[in-house]
């Protein structure tokens, strides 16, 4: 893929730290490479996999990547690593103070091996995920299977997913 313009939907979440706040600045910090950045509600949710942890906060962004996959890979570690997140010293699914993952770049689909799978391979499992996501791209679907993702959430189970903070309501 050449570096030009793509759509993308990336996922955040936090529990670590003054996770609202990272959050916010984390997604003041997309808007530096990521044109016409709009910003999901921010949800709270159970932790999955991992249970001894913290409550989770999730959002979604999505806009414009001028760049390549890897180079949207790359940018967001950076973000990453800004806010204390250190891949070589947490548990697997565990407590973090920020990750960001790429759910989607436009109907592509990559595998590289290791570390740029698109779209997400957990995707279609992880409710925290899909539910910012469809606030933002309620039409959007499957690259692999092209089933609508709103369909995909809906036959997932209760995953204790909620708004954050009422007040989430009033923004636009």
């Amino acid at each position: 893929m050449t570096n030009s313009s793509n759509p993308v939907v990336l996922g955040l979440g936090s529990n670590q730290g003054e996770s609202r706040t990272i959050l916010q600045h984390a997604i003041t910090d997309l808007e530096s490479r990521i044109q016409d950045l709009r910003a999901s509600r921010i949800y709270m949710s159970e932790p999955r996999y991992v249970l001894d942890q913290p409550q989770f906060y999730n959002c979604a962004v999505a806009g414009q990547f001028n760049g390549s996959p890897q180079e949207l890979l790359d940018f967001i570690h950076e973000i990453e690593a800004r806010y204390g997140r250190n891949r070589n010293m947490e548990r697997s699914k565990g407590e973090r103070t920020l990750d960001i993952d790429i759910l989607l770049i436009g109907s592509l689909i990559i595998n590289d091996g290791h570390s740029l799978i698109i779209p997400h391979p957990l995707l279609r499992e992880r409710k925290f995920a899909l539910l910012p996501l469809l606030e933002l791209e309620p039409e959007a679907r499957d690259p692999q299977s092209n089933v609508p993702y709103w369909e995909i959430y809906e036959n997932l189970e209760a995953q204790g997913i909620y708004y954050a903070d009422f007040d989430d309501y009033n923004h636009p």
